[in-house]
């Protein structure tokens, strides 16, 4: 980027900087719902509920099936930053 340019485009410069922000939370939150581990974890918390009678074996199996789909999605279609 030359003098001239910079200096014409730094009136924007903080929206830039916003978007590069948002971008990288953006990708750290695509990570994180991706992540088997983070999957594995969220379904053995589930699985604590229910036996501590937290939640009711409907909302377990709702519950449940959502995360395993997430899993199963994950691990067929890996998020962006795992297809090297």
């Amino acid at each position: 980027m030359g003098l001239i340019t910079g200096l014409l485009t730094l009136p924007i410069a903080p929206v830039r900087s916003v978007m590069w922000v948002a971008e990288k939370l953006n990708d750290a939150a695509e990570r994180e719902l991706h992540d088997p581990g983070v999957l594995r974890a969220q379904l053995a918390l589930l699985n604590r509920e229910l036996e501590e009678g937290d939640i009711s074996l409907e909302e377990f199996e709702r519950e449940e099936e959502r995360l395993l789909d997430r899993l199963h999605a994950a691990r067929v279609c890996p998020a962006p930053d795992d297809r090297r």
